[in-house]
């Protein structure tokens, strides 16, 4: 049988009936009796005439809509000088409205948040809405509908994979019975997927259950794809949701990169062949030379609101006060509140119509610092408001960052580390570590890094492959893959100095995203992560200096980036690169018996 034809769902009334028995015998406590169910346990909620969600929701509104009321009454109050002891007969219904309903929300949620302990043991903890508080995660799992083969059948074994685009039946895995039946409720769509581990309490458990839920439910197996030997606590509301194993990439050592008079050994993370064998070279070359210097020219993460008004004008008059330098330290104050870390250091503001885009930009200490920037950002826009109350703030983000895009303004005002890195090849070094002549590298680049990528319309990738050394570092450290886009913005020189014998090479690299870079937060807490990080030197952050520690690894990015332009321009130069990458970037392996 084609295991990828589902039979059609059960009638809805003998489905949900087979599912509740099911929930029910997995749920119910240890010693109940099958003759008969226990009588339902009243609740305070039971005395209301409305359902308690339905009382809980008319409440909510005339709490919050009462209290908007005589906030904003206030405010009118102390702008016209008028006492606000002083009430007219709406406020004082209003008053009474606020505290009743006051009164009401403490009570009824204090009962219910004490009856959601009560019940936790029973059947009734699985039929929580967990909607309302993981909205932003798209259910998947309850569209989908009852596989009765994964739900009654045993699991045969793997057969022999002849084609890729045949499914597979998973291999079959011993799991404990009741993990087995929680299993069969997330592929049913009983239970979400998204919500094992807050069900459970054992992250790991939850990854088990959803990777043998999603095999069944696809049909097709992941037994290769890792599982064991990992910290699924680590990543939990931080790097990932809902994970079904991990995926390996080999770490490979450049190096020693000699920068600003220091040795780095530099962890690359790819799966490109010959991709660190010559940064190698590179970094060989360089340090035969006496080694590379790098400038920290910038450092500012940006985040750029989009606002409307009624009018172009409106918009207009926003801009100069953001601009006047009478009122950037008011501004700086309110920023600076979201962080001990945070300082504003400028805002840019750019018109279309009556929309107003707003740049800020801030220092961020050792982290990469989108969240932080991003509070304050907030914090100002609060403030504005009590200025500028027709303002309508469309978005925290509108484009003008710019963030995982390629974008000009990050290209010439820079986003995160803007840095330049440099060295002097000498003669002998570039004939017989590069194999290839100082004339040569130079009319190669003008031709390639410069006219080639002018007349392709480039943006920022005026260079042979910053993007390589750039991702491979980011993976390694635990930056955001993503932040690759402007981060490998970058323009490669090179030029003949001392008679035109020796090569002046060097990368400018004008965002970085931390370059955009950070030493704290996110994937760099992950233990393979910060143990690259800890290999630079720059793991964690520096107390003494905070921000120092990102703003070396930016230039150590950097440094590895000239490496890697100097080896690929050089085997380019000398007709080795197919070579090379046929001796590096080739598979050995017979495909014939990888495919059987």
């Amino acid at each position: 049988m084609d295991v990828r034809r589902r039979p059609p769902r059960p009638p809805p009334a003998t489905a949900d009936a087979r599912l509740e028995s099911e929930r029910h015998r997995l749920l119910r406590p240890t010693g109940a009796v099958d003759g008969g169910a226990p009588p339902p346990t009243p609740k305070a909620s039971d005395a209301l005439p409305l359902p308690l969600y339905l009382t809980n929701g008319i409440f909510f509104t005339l709490f919050f809509s009462v209290a908007y009321y005589l906030l904003h009454r206030w405010r009118d109050k102390i702008r016209t000088h008028t006492p606000l002891h002083v009430v007219t007969l709406s406020e004082i219904a209003a008053i009474v409205s606020l505290i009743a309903s006051f009164i009401y929300l403490l009570g009824f949620f204090g009962i219910d948040f004490v009856q959601s302990f009560i019940s936790r043991a029973s059947h009734d903890a699985w039929d929580v809405d967990d909607d309302a508080r993981d909205h932003f995660i798209i259910d998947e799992d309850r569209h989908r509908g009852p596989c009765p083969a994964a739900i009654e059948c045993p699991v045969p074994p793997i057969a022999a994979i002849t084609s890729p685009s045949k499914m597979v039946d998973p291999a079959p895995v011993n799991l404990p019975e009741e993990d087995e039946e929680i299993v069969k409720l997330v592929v049913s769509g009983t239970i979400p997927s998204y919500s094992l581990e807050s069900k459970l309490g054992d992250c790991k458990r939850a990854a088990s259950i959803r990777r043998e839920a999603l095999q069944r439910l696809t049909g097709k197996s992941i037994f290769e794809l890792p599982f064991e030997g990992f910290d699924y606590q680590a990543i939990l509301g931080q790097c990932c949701e809902m994970p079904v194993g991990y995926v390996q990439i080999p770490v490979g050592i450049a190096g020693p990169l000699l920068l600003d008079g220091f040795e780095y050994s530099v962890p690359m993370a790819t799966t490109e062949g010959c991709l660190v064998a010559s940064t190698n070279r590179g970094c060989k070359a360089i340090y035969a030379s006496g080694g590379a210097t790098s400038m920290l020219l910038r450092d500012g993460m940006t985040r750029a609101p989009v606002v409307r008004f009624g009018t172009a004008k409106r918009a207009a008059e926003l801009k100069f006060f953001l601009e006047n330098p009478e009122n950037f330290e008011t501004l700086s104050v309110i920023f600076n509140r979201s962080s001990r870390f945070a300082r504003l250091q400028g805002i840019q503001c750019a018109i279309a119509g009556k929309n107003l885009y707003m740049r800020f930009s801030c220092s961020t200490g050792d982290a990469m610092g989108m969240n932080m920037v991003s509070k304050g950002v907030q914090n100002v826009l609060d403030f504005l408001q009590t200025d500028f109350p027709d303002m309508d703030v469309i978005g925290i983000s509108g484009n003008f960052c710019s963030d995982k895009k390629p974008a000009a303004v990050n290209w010439i005002e820079g986003r995160g580390k803007s840095v330049v890195c440099e060295a002097i090849i000498k003669e002998d070094v570039v004939r017989k570590v590069l194999k290839t002549t100082t004339a040569a590298l130079v009319e190669l680049n003008m031709l390639k890094n410069l006219a080639g990528s002018a007349v392709a319309g480039a943006l920022g990738g005026f260079n042979a492959h910053a993007g390589n050394i750039v991702s491979a570092l980011f993976i390694a450290t635990g930056q955001d893959p993503a932040q690759n886009v402007e981060s490998s913005h970058c323009i490669t020189m090179m030029e003949a100095v001392n008679n035109g014998k020796d090569l002046h090479v060097s990368v400018t690299m004008p965002s970085i995203e931390k370059l955009i870079v950070g030493t704290v937060g996110g994937g760099t807490q992950l233990p393979s992560q910060s143990a690259c990080l800890n290999l630079l030197g720059v793991k964690g952050a520096n107390k003494d200096s905070p921000g120092s520690n990102s703003r070396l690894l930016a230039t150590i990015i950097a440094g590895s980036v000239l490496a890697g332009e100097l080896s690929l321009m050089s085997a380019i130069a000398a007709g080795q690169l197919v070579k090379s990458h046929m001796k590096y970037n080739r598979s050995s392996s017979d495909v014939s018996i990888v495919a059987s």
